[in-house]
């Protein structure tokens, strides 16, 4: 059973579904209300330990009721919390979510007061425990040292980095990664409308790494070290419920994939597929779906 470390956030959601994005200034009735655990790096092993894996979680908590909330759902997903920082002050990440019943969408509001994982939290983990690392493109400065580290201690264990927003500087990232996982949003905040150019400039930069670029309902597309370019089509369900933490499931997808010695091509279909049963289904207990 595969060992997989991940460093990110987890974060309080707080979910409204309505039935129609409101307009500005505008009051409306939530049709459900419901509190969730999120966070990108989160959900990615939440999902990864439904498929078989056994998964840690190095992130920042404080010492306030909602992080109990999300340590609940970690602890029943059988996420180790060993390298989890507490603090006695500061507010959990909490993000208030309206959710359109009517197409699936997702409008955030995000609030955080707390610091991130640094690299002096990382350090006493022994990565050599691990059989895949998993990272958020965030905290750009120590994330890049915690990389660096990494590939220092276990150059063999493979490094996969999350890229999902524009954030200053996070190309340092990139040369200390075996697998870059782009976003579409990441990709048209550089000005990229084609998933193929957008993959052929970025191999420019990462001649040696394996690039996956999810395209929504276009599906998504991967460049390996080759060169050479893979397409999967998108896996919609029958009807789109909640397509929150989609490319969170799609990135464990992946992840899960390679871990089991698929090709690229193959792991863009799985990723696809599981991608798709989520946008299917509340949340992301697979289990229950």
């Amino acid at each position: 059973m595969p060992h997989i470390l991940g460093i990110g956030i987890a974060t309080l959601d707080v979910i409204n579904s309505v039935d129609g994005y409101p307009a500005e200034d505008t009051e409306i009735r939530a049709l459900h209300q419901q509190l969730r655990r999120g966070g990108n790096c989160t959900n990615t092993l939440v999902v990864l330990s439904q498929l078989g894996h056994r998964c840690a979680w190095g992130g920042v908590l404080a010492a306030e009721p909602d992080s109990s909330h999300i340590r609940a759902d970690l602890e029943r997903h059988q996420i180790d919390l060993a390298a989890v920082r507490t603090l006695d002050h500061g507010k959990v990440p909490t993000s208030y979510i309206t959710l359109n019943r009517r197409n699936g969408s997702r409008t955030i509001v995000h609030y955080r007061d707390l610091p991130e994982f640094g690299y002096e939290d990382f350090t006493p983990i022994d990565t050599r425990g691990y059989d895949w690392l998993h990272f958020e493109g965030r905290n750009i400065a120590a994330t890049r040292r915690i990389l660096e580290k990494a590939r220092e201690l276990a150059p063999a264990i493979p490094r996969s980095v999350e890229i999902e927003k524009p954030r200053a500087d996070i190309e340092k990232l990139f040369p200390y990664a075996d697998v870059l996982l782009f976003s579409r949003h990441f990709a048209t905040s550089r000005g990229y409308d084609d998933p193929q150019r957008f993959l052929d400039d970025i191999a420019r930069q990462t001649p040696a790494v394996t690039r996956t670029l999810a395209w929504g309902e276009a599906g998504a597309y991967g460049l390996d070290r080759d060169g050479r370019l893979f397409h999967s089509p998108a896996y919609p369900p029958p009807q789109l419920v909640d397509t929150l933490g989609a490319g969170d499931t799609f990135n464990a997808g992946i992840i899960d994939a390679l871990l089991q010695g698929m090709t690229l091509a193959e792991a863009l279909q799985r990723a696809c597929q599981l991608a798709g049963r989520k946008c299917g289904q509340p949340g992301l207990n697979f289990a229950q779906s």
